[in-house]
């Protein structure tokens, strides 16, 4: 399969998964286990790239995932596109947490990347020269 099942039937894993994926969009980040954060990963960087598109076939298959959430749907086509408009995929970032007491999955926080500018390099170009060694006829 080209998807995780996560022990639910096909209308109650798409239910979870888009509502997971409203939370993250609002909240900006989310704990949950391992296994929904990497299938919820997918949503929601499918849903930044249709706000990024921003016509209206990418809005309204965006409102039909999310359950007709405007809201939501609003801040990823007008804040969520903008912010990320220079990068191509990789919206989100999983970070380990620890182990969910009584069952021991594995929890992590699902969260949006932050954009920031992008560091400039500068090469610092060598402009001492090397030292050499001096022999007693040079100094003279």
């Amino acid at each position: 399969m080209a998807y995780r099942k996560l022990g639910r039937d096909n209308k109650h894993r798409r239910s979870m998964l888009a509502t997971l994926t409203k939370q993250v969009i609002n909240n900006e980040s989310i704990t949950t286990t391992d296994t929904r954060a990497k299938e919820v990963r997918k949503f929601v960087d499918k849903m930044i790239t249709y706000g990024k598109k921003g016509d209206l076939v990418s809005r309204r298959k965006a409102l039909a995932f999310l359950h007709n959430d405007k809201a939501t749907v609003e801040k990823v086509f007008s804040d969520l596109a903008k912010r990320y408009e220079n990068r191509n995929g990789g919206y989100t970032q999983i970070l380990k947490v620890d182990e969910r007491r009584g069952d021991h999955s594995l929890m992590v926080i699902l969260r949006l990347v932050s954009e920031e500018e992008p560091k400039q390099e500068t090469k610092k170009e060598d402009k001492k020269e090397k030292k050499t060694r001096r022999t007693k006829k040079e100094e003279k």
